[in-house]
């Protein structure tokens, strides 16, 4: 059986703007795994949240990316703007999860360590009963 994505909605609270208006959730181990791979894009607005992702790689992407990393607190620990494929981060200190964007939304949202995130759950969204699978 397969689920629909879970899907969440996440404002920057500390700047009063929107950082993503459907942002997938990856919480099992294999859409952590699989993250963007495969995808052509990140569409504007648009992002997938990594729970338990500390450290992210971009092995095999096509891409680049901005990278969010944000702590249990929801404060955005780390920002690393335009991430190429083939790249790492290996640690970002106090993060717990990773924002991942297209390259340029999080300068676009004013976005940088310190801030505070609010994540909103989207009513079209399925509750999260289990994994998430890929689009």
């Amino acid at each position: 059986m397969t689920h629909l994505p879970r899907l969440v909605r996440i404002d920057n609270v500390t700047r009063g703007t929107t950082v993503g208006e459907r942002v997938r959730v990856a919480s099992s181990s294999l859409d952590r795994s699989i993250g963007l791979l495969g995808t052509r894009e990140v569409k504007p607005g648009e992002g997938l949240w990594i729970e338990r992702a500390p450290s992210i790689h971009m092995f095999f992407m096509r891409y680049a990316i901005d990278a969010v990393f944000v702590g249990k607190n929801g404060r955005v620990t780390r920002v690393v703007a335009n991430l190429r494929p083939w790249r790492v981060v290996w640690w970002a200190r106090g993060a717990r999860d990773c924002l991942e964007l297209r390259a340029g939304a999080a300068a676009e949202s004013a976005t940088q360590a310190g801030d505070e995130l609010r994540i909103e759950e989207l009513s079209d969204s399925p509750p999260d009963t289990g994994p998430v699978r890929g689009q």
